[in-house]
């Protein structure tokens, strides 16, 4: 059984830094892609940062130059990078990933974690 573990999530004050970690566990061969979404109240779930195998990243215009996403392969983990944050990054954060079992590619969702941007 594989899960995803988010933590990190918070109350901060605009202007400043989070940082969220996802750590995979159970039976995993290999992970691929692996990304972040958020969901404000009464939005849609968008996806905001992802990242490859290889380690090239993309990102929603929104987050450009603020948020960044490392992963650390060694420890089947995925982090965001939140800096310079604003009221409207508040949102519950997920991450997701596609992970290799031994039998065949399954893609899963954290459980989500609240950041709350506000003076």
């Amino acid at each position: 059984q594989v899960q995803l573990v988010e933590s990190g999530g918070g109350l901060v004050q605009p202007g400043g830094s989070l940082r969220l970690s996802c750590a995979a566990s159970g039976t995993i061969f290999s992970i691929g892609y692996m990304g972040w979404y958020r969901q404000a109240a009464g939005n849609e779930r968008d996806l905001i940062a992802n990242i490859t195998t290889s380690g090239s990243t993309k990102y929603e215009d929104s987050v450009k130059g603020r948020f960044t996403i490392p992963r650390d392969n060694a420890k089947n983990t995925v982090y965001l990078q939140m800096n310079n944050l604003k009221p409207e990054d508040t949102a519950v954060y997920y991450c997701n990933a596609n992970i290799w079992s031994g039998s065949r590619w399954s893609n899963h969702w954290g459980q989500g974690t609240q950041v709350t941007v506000s003076s």
